[in-house]
């Protein structure tokens, strides 16, 4: 189920809405989790007996690491001492947390890929006879890479005290499975919320400010990264793109992941306030860096952070040297390509921009496009990032170097691009192509925007979600990008 949908947006959140503020306050997080299990299970019901395995499992770990057994069952949960040693039930509580949400993650994403690697080596050493010939053709289930961080920084966080455990299971059951954030994000840590959990207003302003956030993000999902993502499609898809369409197709490319992203972060956020809950911002004009240190933390920001805190200052972060930092940062973006899918295509998006990164600190955060002008700087990392954007479309790597090439002007075949042309050289295309980069660089965020909502900010509000909603009638192109992830 797709938020940017007229099922969703006239049946089941009006329904959502009126069953939580009709529950007993002590009853709505019973009332959400159970709503939230609908609508992760909507697609196979299945999945939701997995997400329910994980959040038994942390939650009975955060209980240990909290020491909250048996006699100690009635007593006070307290906040860990930070820096103090950890006895042993504690240490194998949280390693028991940490190995099956990793291995839920490795099994479910990766088995595939690993089988296809181990299958394709051995036939390049001319092994063919031992190939593995699995039966089990493993289905991904949708969100898990991003619960399953959000289930284990539970236990991280306590075991580390920068969280204390949560005694109700249904309030748990609540943080991991809400399903504004639940399949697509943004990643929202136990600390972010367990607060809130105990206790948080519900205002008018608040919800709002809700409504105004999933009608922004609506339009910048139906009414510019839908049409982006057509154009990007029609080039990526193309047997031969020439030098022009294919910078037109990466670009809008660009375009369409960062809204349709943005707009689905933005539609949390909305959805979250409306129940009572404040969820961190998500984006903040990454597309406006001038370097890519700091595009990372601008982009996905939840993701970024959760990398930074849980594996890279682990790792020893910059503390142990430059040598070993621009490892770390390799192994991190290394991880963080291919925590968004299996393929070759994720790994050497993440080897580019860990690449950068570390080039970047070698040369002190001063790299030669950050010492151009503020518009040529911003314009420069824009173009590095598009550029590692094609490892992410492209299907497969020979795709995305025949791509490449094409972008430095390999490809000379204007026969075949004539037919690209007709498909997305139109006013509507080239319009929407034209005003997501001004929105892009002109428009306020969504955060800032809605900070104070006017009257005649409301007519605007009002008028692009009628727009949108009738724009669904005519498009037949409606995915979420990271619903794949």
């Amino acid at each position: 189920m797709v938020f940017s949908s007229y099922f969703f947006i006239f049946y089941f959140l009006p329904i959502v809405l009126l069953l939580y503020y009709v529950s007993p306050k002590k009853l709505r997080h019973l009332t959400l989790t159970i709503i939230s299990y609908v609508f992760y299970g909507w697609a196979n019901p299945a999945f939701v007996l997995l997400m329910i395995g994980s959040t038994i499992i942390d939650y009975v770990c955060g209980l240990f690491i909290s020491e909250q057994w048996g006699e100690n069952w009635k007593k006070p949960i307290k906040t860990l001492v930070k820096g103090a040693d950890r006895t042993k039930r504690q240490r194998i509580a949280v390693t028991v947390s940490v190995i099956s949400n990793l291995s839920l993650l490795v099994f479910f994403k990766y088995f595939n890929f690993a089988v296809e690697n181990y299958n394709g080596l051995l036939e390049f050493i001319g092994l063919q006879g031992i190939e593995s010939n699995s039966i089990i053709n493993v289905v991904l289930p949708l969100g898990i890479s991003f619960y399953t961080f959000q289930s284990m920084s539970y236990s991280i966080d306590i075991y580390r005290g920068n969280a204390k455990a949560i005694r109700n299971f249904i309030d748990f059951a609540c943080y991991v499975s809400m399903f504004p954030q639940l399949v697509a994000g943004p990643i929202i840590r136990f600390q972010e919320v367990s607060n809130q959990l105990k206790h948080r207003t519900h205002t008018l302003e608040k919800f709002s400010r809700g409504i105004a956030f999933f009608c922004l993000g609506m339009a910048k999902k139906v009414l510019l990264a839908n049409p982006c993502g057509k154009i990007a499609d029609v080039c990526f898809d193309s047997v031969d793109v020439g030098f022009l369409n294919s910078w037109y197709g990466a670009i809008s490319y660009a375009f369409q992941i960062y809204f349709d992203f943005s707009g689905y972060s933005d539609m949390a956020i909305g959805l979250g306030l409306m129940l009572g809950f404040v969820f961190a911002k998500n984006f903040d004009s990454p597309y406006s860096s001038r370097s890519i240190t700091e595009f990372w933390r601008r982009w996905h920001i939840s993701l970024s952070t959760w990398l930074r805190d849980y594996l890279y200052i682990p790792l020893g972060g910059n503390r142990k040297g430059n040598g070993r930092t621009y490892v770390n940062l390799m192994i991190v973006m290394l991880l963080g390509g291919l925590w968004h899918g299996s393929s070759w295509n994720f790994i050497i998006w993440g080897a580019i921009h860990g690449s950068f990164l570390a080039f970047e600190r070698l040369a002190n955060k001063q790299a030669f496009y950050q010492k151009l002008p503020k518009f040529v700087a911003i314009i420069s990392t824009f173009i590095i990032v598009v550029f590692t954007w094609v490892f992410f479309r492209a299907s497969d790597l020979p795709s995305a170097l025949t791509y490449i090439q094409s972008m430095f002007g390999g490809n000379t075949n204007s026969q075949a691009d004539l037919v690209n042309n007709v498909l997305i050289l139109n006013n509507y295309y080239i319009f929407s192509f034209f005003l997501a980069g001004i929105v892009v660089w002109k428009f306020p965020q969504t955060w800032d925007f809605t900070k104070k909502i006017t009257l005649a900010k409301s007519v605007w509000i009002m008028l692009l979600m009628m727009i949108s909603v009738m724009a669904l009638v005519t498009q037949d192109f409606n995915p979420f990008i990271y619903f794949i992830f």
